[in-house]
């Protein structure tokens, strides 16, 4: 009885190391979004609309207030006009980030800040990992500044 549960005790002990890198590859997938969701800010800061849509899925779908915007190039067609100019009409960072166990899909969330760095929305963006590896929004959806319990 005591060599059954002992060895039952050393197999449980052996696959606990294999469930750790499980936890760390999440994590890392997480910084994965955060840093994908800063440098797809700063095309804003930029000013570089090409850089812009290269984060956008074919299939990506953005709601705006008015309207439903489907597809990369209507997204980036809508949106060059937040790049004309000189000066970033608004700008934004990543606050929260989820990824899927499946490490398939990321939620980030974050406030959208005006020229003065007055808080004026809240971006809601889900990111997929697509088969190059890399992380591409597939929808967003922005609102007014929000509190969330």
């Amino acid at each position: 009885m005591f060599t059954r549960l002992a060895g039952r005790a050393i197999v449980a002990l052996a696959l606990l190391p294999s469930l750790a890198p499980a936890q760390d590859n999440l994590a890392d997938l997480q910084r994965q979004v955060i840093e994908t969701e800063r440098a797809f800010a700063k095309t804003m800061a930029d000013r570089d609309h090409e850089a812009f849509a290269s984060f956008l899925s074919p299939e990506t779908i953005f709601f705006g207030q008015k309207s439903t915007m489907r597809g990369q190039q209507q997204v980036a067609e809508a949106w060059k006009r937040w790049y004309d100019g000189p000066d970033a009409p608004f700008s934004w960072q990543p606050e929260s980030v989820e990824v899927l166990d499946s490490g398939t899909l990321a939620l980030s969330s974050g406030p959208v800040y005006d020229p003065e760095g007055k808080r004026i929305g809240t971006f809601n963006s889900i990111w997929r990992r697509e088969s190059d590896g890399k992380w591409r929004i597939i929808f967003d959806r922005g609102c007014p500044p929000c509190e969330c319990p």
